[in-house]
């Protein structure tokens, strides 16, 4: 009998379906794994904002994570949006509880249009109970420097490993050099030499709404699949990128449009429980 390679994201709910819990099952699927889910909030919003947000108890959040491990054990788990203290320390401990494999944290705190998606004193929570469980944490360069204080990413990268960070992945820095070029920075703390620049080509589009989500999400996917951290990041970031291309020229609603997240979706991948997998 054969199995899938199952995910949970534990986000919040984008109405508009371009980013949060919706954009994680979409990439999820589209790379082939099984999407789960535990909803911490339900946001009010569309391409051009967040107008409200109804945080979930965190009770029923921790609720819904147990559900799942105590059924389909993930192989991987992404967090996005954790709205207040609470439900990031009901997250926390139940992924804790079920030794929860390969967990992305995406620190998500501001919406591509500007809204912010966090309670400011959940900062200390995040770092605190968060940080030290997760196999990489993926900051962009506004939410690295609103955890850390500091503006240079070489001394970002320093303060998360302080925080208790294994790996850090700075996302969507730029380069005077090469304005036409994204690049992001994975470090590794278990060798402080290490520094990996990702680069991509910039891709010309208003439509990058949920591309933090959707990048979190597709290297817990390939995490769960059996790569490497490095081989995961790199293979989200090309992922992230062609998603990008596909739906550069769409136009979805009045503001910041979702990326193509199926521009080549694959079948949901098996494989057999009591053989070893990759």
């Amino acid at each position: 009998m054969q199995t899938y390679y199952p995910v949970i994201s534990i986000a919040g709910s984008d109405s508009s379906g371009g980013a949060g819990i919706q954009a994680d099952i979409k990439t999820i699927s589209a790379i082939g794994c099984y999407a789960m889910t535990a909803i911490t909030a339900i946001t009010v919003q569309n391409t051009t904002g967040v107008t409200d947000i109804q945080s979930i108890r965190p009770d029923i959040v921790a609720g819904q994570i147990e559900a799942v491990c105590t059924d389909i054990p993930p192989y991987a788990a992404k967090t996005g949006m954790l709205f207040n203290a609470d439900i990031i320390t009901a997250v926390a401990e139940t992924l804790k509880r079920f030794d929860v494999p390969n967990i992305v944290v995406d620190p998500v705190m501001v919406s591509t249009s500007g809204s912010l998606l966090m309670e400011r004193d959940a900062i200390n929570a995040m770092i605190e109970k968060m940080f030290p469980l997760a196999a990489i944490v993926t900051p962009n360069f506004n939410e690295a420097r609103e955890i850390t204080g500091e503006s240079d990413p070489e001394r970002q990268i320093a303060r998360f490993f302080e925080m208790g960070c294994r790996n850090v992945l700075i996302k969507g820095g730029d380069n005077k050099e090469m304005p036409d070029v994204k690049i992001d920075i994975l470090a590794s703390n278990d060798n402080c030499a290490i520094r990996t620049e990702l680069k991509a080509d910039a891709v010309n589009t208003e439509n990058t709404h949920g591309t933090g989500c959707t990048l979190s999400s597709a290297i817990a996917s390939y995490l769960s699949l059996g790569y490497t951290l490095d081989e995961s990041v790199c293979r989200a970031k090309h992922y992230i990128t062609r998603a990008l291309r596909a739906g550069a020229n769409v136009k979805t609603g009045h503001g910041h449009g979702p990326v193509n997240h199926f521009f080549n979706p694959r079948h949901l991948k098996t494989f057999n429980p009591n053989k070893k997998w990759k």
